[in-house]
């Protein structure tokens, strides 16, 4: 089984999440574009610097052949899988994240006016 043969439904499942959780949300696909690009760039740059410095390796039989610098374009596929399935959940997960916030706001709003009361009443408690 190559590399690619692997990576290939975990990438369509995360382009999948992607496009579910984007939809025609314009400004994200510009990020995404955006933070993919800069993902890429890094990517590439520090597979070839491991690479290079023989941390890991390859095994060319399942490889498809390309490479930019020394790193397999399948090397690519993990960081755009990552970046995907992040940005799916970020998105399709938004309730629990405001409904954390909006206790952790109650909770501080707790905190403070008992805080203010044992002001009034002189306790050495707060």
């Amino acid at each position: 089984m190559t590399y690619a043969v692997l990576l290939a439904p975990v990438l369509a499942a995360a382009i999948v999440a992607l496009v579910v959780a984007l939809r025609a949300r314009r400004r994200s696909w510009v990020a995404l574009a955006i933070a993919a690009a800069i993902l890429l760039a890094l990517t590439t740059v520090f597979d070839t610097l491991m690479i290079a410095a023989d941390l890991f390796r390859y095994d060319d039989a399942l490889l498809l052949g390309p490479r930019i610098g020394l790193a397999p374009v399948e090397d690519l596929a993990y960081a755009l899988i990552a970046l995907f399935v992040v940005v799916a959940l970020w998105r399709l997960l938004p309730t629990r994240i405001r409904s954390s916030s909006a206790a952790r706001s109650s909770w501080s709003d707790g905190a403070a006016s008992d805080r203010a009361g044992s002001e009034r009443t002189g306790s050495a408690d707060a």
